[in-house]
């Protein structure tokens, strides 16, 4: 899990965490094709997910001291910082707040569970390799393609996010009466966006997409899986297609495609 930064802090890793590990590993790996392998660390298990060759994310059961504060299964990202404590520090005092404190993870690199202001939930992370990470194509299938903030306000949530990071806007499309949706970058083109949640959204939260070959196969596997499709498959702004679903034990997550 490399952390090294060229341009703002940006997600570099992703884990599920979950109440059925096994059942977990069994769907996503019929419905993104992700190969699996165990991390072979001291401690809780923990199982690598891989697009082919290259390291995506992890996948988890939910931590004992977090299942006992009510946390239920979810999909959460890392982002990538220079100094986790520096970093957690900054993150009270624009308003958000530190969930775990800075821990390390021997081996591998130092980490805290943040939150900004309107709850949504986040990793602050610093590995201990400096190694570059592989290019990935754009749109390359098991990568995460995207990263959405149903946020408590956008406005303010970008405000937090863009102070935090210097995560700048990009294009900002008016949705009518779902309001404004705002991209944003990282230091090129951009890799998410930001809109004030709707009403039938339970909290705020980032919602990530995983590329898939083609939509309409793969939301046939989530249902298949056991999962549940809650919304799609939509054509969005630029072509691309997407849902947004439920995995089995309940962790949202999405799915897009440039193919339907």
């Amino acid at each position: 899990m490399s952390t090294t930064q060229k341009n703002q802090p940006r997600f570099v890793w992703y884990d599920v965490m979950t109440s059925d590990t096994k059942a977990a590993e069994t769907f996503y790996r019929s419905v993104v094709g992700w190969n699996m392998q165990d991390a072979g660390m001291d401690g809780p298990a923990y199982t690598i997910l891989s697009a082919g060759s290259i390291m995506v994310g992890g996948l988890m059961a939910i931590p004992e001291e977090a299942s006992a504060m009510g946390a239920k299964p979810c999909w959460m990202g890392y982002i990538a910082v220079s100094d986790v404590d520096d970093y957690a520090a900054r993150v009270t005092k624009a308003g958000g707040s530190i969930r775990r404190p800075p821990t390390d993870i021997p081996g591998v690199g130092r980490f805290a569970v943040a939150a900004d202001p309107h709850g949504a939930g986040f990793f602050l992370f610093k590995g201990n390799s400096e190694e570059q990470p592989a290019p990935v194509t754009p749109g390359a299938p098991g990568h995460i393609g995207w990263h959405e903030l149903h946020a408590g306000d956008m406005e303010s949530a970008f405000a937090f996010y863009s102070g935090l990071f210097g995560w700048t806007r990009d294009e900002a499309i008016d949705m009518g009466p779902m309001g404004v949706y705002q991209t944003f970058a990282t230091g090129g083109p951009a890799v998410g966006g930001i809109m004030t949640k709707m009403p039938d959204m339970p909290a705020p939260c980032w919602l990530y997409y995983i590329n898939v070959e083609a939509i309409d196969a793969a939301a046939a596997r989530v249902t298949e899986g056991g999962g549940k499709i809650i919304m799609g498959p939509h054509e969005v702004p630029g072509g691309s297609w997407i849902v947004q679903g439920f995995d089995p034990q309940g962790a949202m997550f999405s799915l897009v495609s440039a193919k339907r």
